[in-house]
């Protein structure tokens, strides 16, 4: 007999019962990294070691955070650099502090090859074969793809190799077959189902894209990185330009919520928890 999964609400039932409730959240505040069970996992033991080594909080992100990711598709290749675009000037709305930006998405000149010259020189962690891992800390993709890595001298990657390695990356906004926006801590219910309504929203309609290029594209470079570090502190009470960072985001959700018949956007109604969080601030 195949066992069903419990339903939200039969879980929420028992727990009621048992005078116990949930909270959706970001951070776990009551165990340090010591207390958590650790996955037995092999890459986690890399990453593990090697993390603390390149930052400071990089263990708390990997084993005391929750993550919840937005993945979306694109039709070419200038539309995955428009979509890659928005995605990187509006993170700081439903930011996280453990993420990378790449200055050079705003240049008028960006192609995907600086991407991919930028991915080809983080630093590896490890190479898998043979069922095993093999610590690459530190160590050179681009030389791997000359055949000169020092643990494998004379092998050349494969795809996978490629895959594994962008996959120890984490920027805001991750571009493989897809792009994944990577701002957002786990939250309540309602915030979970806004975060994609708000990137369809926004990212699936020509004009919503275009309103948010032609509000995001004079920002400079210090304004972007003065946004990812106060926003962690001061929410979207960060003053930017003449106002608050409050008022962009009120901006942004009118263009992800404006003339859903015209997207064809059936979820714009998940739209209204976060639209509530906007409008209060809270």
């Amino acid at each position: 007999m195949q066992l069903q999964q419990p339903t939200t609400y039969e879980v929420k039932a028992v727990a009621e019962e048992m005078r116990i409730g949930f909270l959706g959240i970001g951070i776990q505040p009551k165990w340090g990294i010591k207390d958590i069970p650790i996955m037995p996992k092999g890459r986690y033991e890399f990453v593990r070691h090697y993390m603390p080594k390149v930052c400071t909080l990089g263990l708390d992100m990997m084993f005391r955070t929750c993550t919840v990711q937005v993945n979306l598709d694109f039709s070419s290749k200038a539309d995955m650099i428009r979509k890659f675009c928005v995605g990187f000037a509006l993170q700081p709305i439903p930011i996280k502090i453990d993420v990378a930006c790449f200055p050079f998405v705003f240049d008028d000149s960006f192609k995907v090859k600086q991407y991919v010259d930028y991915t080809l020189d983080v630093p590896m962690y490890f190479v898998y074969r043979k069922n095993k891992y093999i610590d690459c800390c530190g160590l050179s993709f681009r030389d791997f793809m000359a055949g000169k890595l020092s643990h494998l001298p004379g092998k050349l990657p494969t795809l996978n190799d490629w895959e594994v390695h962008i996959g120890t990356i984490f920027p805001e906004v991750y571009h493989f077959r897809f792009l994944e926006m990577r701002g957002a801590d786990g939250g309540p219910r309602g915030s979970l189902c806004g975060l994609p309504a708000f990137w369809v929203g926004l990212l699936y309609d020509d004009v919503s894209l275009q309103n948010v290029l032609d509000i995001t594209t004079d920002w400079t470079m210090e304004e972007r990185q003065m946004l990812r570090n106060k926003v962690p502190k001061t929410g979207l009470k960060t003053p930017f330009r003449d106002g608050l960072l409050w008022h962009v985001a009120q901006d942004a959700l009118k263009f992800a919520k404006d003339d859903p018949e015209r997207k064809g956007f059936k979820e714009s109604g998940f739209l209204n928890a976060v639209v509530e969080v906007a409008r209060t601030g809270v």
